[in-house]
């Protein structure tokens, strides 16, 4: 019973982000700054306290908010970020996924489908996604975060906002955006 509710959860999840509009979603755009947030995240299973503005002290940060842990663009979306992660790693960026969701969901998802590359942060309410623009409706009338992915430069500035429910495409845009700002650095 427990994995048919799921299922139909996923699939309830799934159908209803295909019936909304890309179009007329406004998450933050290029040259905004990005609002600084902590949230419970988890990597490899592994649960701690993530800052966006300590994890800048690093260098850029590729942050992408998805729907839902374990939908299937979701999880095909992680899969895609952890097999770019080195890419990403050797460029000076980090990556960070946030969801709408609760940790243990999260630290599953983490250690599972982004196997154990990066971290994933849980947004409880959307709150973070709404300081994005990033944030729609979900399930019951709840807040879920849209697709959208931000490359963000240590100062704290949206080199790239992109918003679309293509999972392929968040990587090649977000890996484009931060080799350019490497090339710009000299």
């Amino acid at each position: 019973m427990k994995i048919r509710n799921k299922i139909a959860t996923s699939f309830g999840l799934g159908l209803l982000l295909a019936v909304l509009p890309a179009q007329g979603i406004a998450a933050l755009q290029q040259g905004a700054k990005a609002p600084d947030f902590t949230l419970n995240a988890a990597q490899g299973g592994k649960s701690f306290s993530l800052t966006l503005k300590q994890t800048l002290r690093n260098g850029p940060v590729v942050l992408y908010f998805f729907p839902a842990a374990f939908t299937p663009g979701c999880t095909m979306e992680a899969h895609l970020f952890a097999e770019a992660n080195s890419q990403f790693n050797q460029l000076g960026a980090r990556v960070i996924g946030v969801t709408a969701g609760n940790i243990d969901r999260v630290a599953e998802f983490s250690k599972s489908e982004c196997r154990d590359k990066f971290a994933v942060a849980a947004d409880p309410g959307a709150k973070v996604a709404v300081k994005y623009d990033t944030a729609m409706p979900g399930p019951n009338q709840t807040l879920i975060s849209n697709r959208t992915s931000f490359v963000i430069a240590p100062d704290g500035t949206i080199l790239l906002s992109y918003t679309d429910r293509n999972p392929q495409a968040h990587i090649e845009k977000t890996l484009a955006a931060v080799r350019a700002w490497n090339a710009r650095r000299g």
